[in-house]
């Protein structure tokens, strides 16, 4: 059982990759809350290299809202992470299942909400 959905880009700019991910967030109703440059926190705490290495939460406002008027403390679990990351060959990315993290939750109102989440994360790492 897979945690992320993933999607490799061949042949392509990391800065490029960011830009057509965010792009399909937004699309899809998502904005970008927090942004974490691994590569560079690295290197500055504790002085390691790294490839490039980005976390993208991604928070969809509708549906944060449906989720947490359901279940205050899903807020723990939010937002979405999306992370991208050099590989060998181009820029890999991954999103989230939300419907794998929020099992920890028993709420079957809040697994539906997951799974339409997950719907939309899908077709936003498809789409980039």
């Amino acid at each position: 059982m897979s945690y992320t959905h993933d999607r490799m880009i061949e042949a392509a700019s990391f800065d490029a990759v960011d830009a057509r991910v965010r792009a399909a967030l937004a699309e899809r109703g998502f904005g970008v809350l927090t942004e974490i440059d691994v590569k560079a926190t690295l290197k500055a705490k504790i002085d390691v290299d790294l490839d490039d290495y980005r976390i993208l939460g991604a928070c969809n406002p509708s549906m944060a809202h449906k989720a947490i008027g359901i279940e205050p403390r899903v807020g723990a679990m939010l937002p979405c992470n999306v992370i991208l990351r050099a590989v060998e060959g181009g820029v890999e990315i991954s999103a989230v299942d939300p419907v794998i993290s929020m099992k920890a939750i028993d709420n079957a109102a809040l697994h539906q909400i997951a799974t339409e989440v997950r719907a939309m994360l899908v077709e936003a790492v498809d789409a980039a």
